[in-house]
């Protein structure tokens, strides 16, 4: 079992985010309203190892470069970091060797927060 199993990325706008990680993720989404949060939530495989979560937009939470990081996996990190700045985001560092465990790249979103994305090749 994974240790986490939801995250939230705040939005101030959610449909820019929605397109934001729609466009360079390719992620399915799956809308939420549950009061003061509204939400688009990923869409994946959950008997699978990893964890579920969002981008959500609620009044108290704010976007942030500070913080946990959330790193998205991919098939080779270059693809996803080349679809950012297109989609709103900048790059804080792009594709960076970490040795046997694969390549890493941190971007912010479209919303301001700080993201990384993952691939083994």
């Amino acid at each position: 079992m994974n240790a986490v199993n939801w995250f939230e990325i705040p939005a101030s706008d959610l449909e820019r985010a929605k397109k934001f990680y729609g466009a360079v993720f390719d992620l399915n989404m799956q809308y939420m309203d549950s009061g003061e949060s509204k939400m688009y939530m990923f869409v994946g495989d959950t008997d699978g190892a990893g964890s579920v979560g969002a981008i959500f937009h609620h009044p108290k939470h704010k976007p942030s470069q500070e913080g946990t990081v959330v790193y998205f996996s991919t098939k080779d990190t270059e693809t996803e970091v080349n679809k950012v700045e297109a989609n709103g985001g900048s790059i804080v560092f792009g594709k960076t060797s970490i040795g046997p465990f694969g390549f890493i790249a941190q971007v912010i979103d479209s919303e301001g927060n700080r993201i990384g994305i993952h691939s083994e090749k």
